[in-house]
């Protein structure tokens, strides 16, 4: 038997494979595979091998013609085999088109969670080699209306929501080729199940009674029932809103709202001690206690003319304040202000904060929206709140 002897040498292999184009190779074994893939699927369609009789043929073959496919290795071009009669669909692109959904599903998360449409493109054009304009990507996020629609229209008459959160943000929109300012009402709450749920949102003009109002009454038109308790900030539209459209329900001020408006008439030195006793009001446990500790609050320093501002402050807004004692004392520390929500804003807000300016308000509703549809996933995964434990 004749021997053949090789003389390998491993460093000139190692360069030639350092300085070979590896993306090409990969790109044209996957080109080989998909082809015969399709190939084969063409012969298992027709029953028949290239050039073989059979009387149990299905159809003839009729050449090849050219698609592409866009992977994550990039732009392939394949040869895709075909019968006379048309009627041949190999299962490459079916198969794949699951992987293009996903990957646009991706770059939409990747909008979603806050990265800028040029970021985007630039990641795809590394990812693929293929370039998409800003605008591509800009479009693919109208795939989320329908998405966003439904959850923002969902039923809200299975599930009694006894605490309500509300607040307005503000984000900058276009409009009639100007720039100009909207509000973003949202609404969240504490069900039943002691759950945190966001019941929904909305994109206005100006923070308004009548816009309050609306938004209001589209969440009661979903089926929401007056709460015993809605939570915001002193807002005299949202105020007025939450009187007229929840007859029977206790409106309750934030209280960290409450005490930094108390805090901003106090002078800037020699304070302490005012501070203490305004904190030790909002420490109390129960409303009567709260209660007692203002009178001695008033009666220590209510002939003071520097805290006279801050004295009628107080006065005006303390029972608003402290509404939330009138509750189970294992709610305290969920109700009595709507920190919860102005985290929920600043999410928002961190993702919003990319865009800068929304190109439209419906751009605007869209993103928020599907923002808020992912915070609230995060919440489910979440165990139940901690109360009453």
């Amino acid at each position: 038997m004749t021997q053949f002897q090789f003389n390998l040498n491993i460093e000139d292999l190692k360069d030639s494979i350092m300085n070979s184009n590896i993306d090409a190779v990969v790109k044209a074994s996957v080109v080989l595979v998909l082809n015969s893939v399709m190939e084969d699927e063409r012969d298992k369609y027709l029953n028949a091998a290239a050039y073989e009789r059979t009387n149990d043929r299905r159809d003839y073959r009729n050449g090849y013609y050219e698609r592409d496919l866009i992977m994550s290795i990039g732009k392939l071009t394949l040869k895709v085999p075909r019968t006379r009669n048309g009627d041949f669909s190999p299962s490459v692109f079916e198969r794949y088109a699951r992987c293009d959904q996903a990957f646009l599903l991706s770059m939409l998360e990747m909008v979603v969670n806050g990265v800028s449409t040029r970021k985007v493109k630039n990641i795809v054009q590394q990812l693929c080699g293929e370039s998409f304009s800003k605008s591509f990507v800009s479009s693919l996020t109208e795939k989320l209306d329908p998405i966003v629609n439904q959850w923002a229209n969902r039923p809200l008459n299975t599930m009694y929501y006894p605490y309500i959160f509300a607040d307005a943000m503000y984000i900058k929109v276009r409009e009639h080729h100007r720039v100009v300012s909207k509000a973003v009402y949202i609404a969240t709450a504490i069900n039943e199940n002691n759950e945190r749920e966001i019941l929904g949102l909305k994109v206005d003009h100006k923070e308004s009674y009548e816009a309050w109002k609306d938004f209001f009454q589209h969440l009661q038109a979903r089926g929401l029932q007056s709460p015993k308790l809605v939570i915001s900030d002193a807002h005299k539209g949202l105020k007025k809103a939450i009187e007229t459209e929840f007859v029977g329900t206790t409106w309750q001020r934030c209280t960290v709202h409450f005490k930094r408006n108390i805090f901003c008439q106090l002078p800037k030195k020699g304070m302490e001690e005012v501070k203490i006793g305004l904190k030790r009001i909002f420490e109390a446990v129960t409303i009567e206690d709260a209660r007692n500790f203002k009178e001695e609050f008033l009666d220590q320093f209510k002939d003071n003319p520097k805290l006279e501002k801050a004295i009628n402050t107080l006065e005006e807004g303390f029972e608003d304040a402290v509404q939330y004692m009138t509750h189970p004392k294992k709610f305290h520390q969920f109700i009595r202000s709507t920190n919860s929500l102005e985290r929920l804003n600043q999410e928002v807000r961190r993702r919003e904060r990319v865009i800068r300016i929304f190109p439209n308000t419906q751009s605007a509703f869209r993103l928020i929206g599907a923002v808020l549809m992912d915070c609230a996933e995060e919440q489910a995964r979440k165990p139940v709140l901690a109360i009453g434990k």
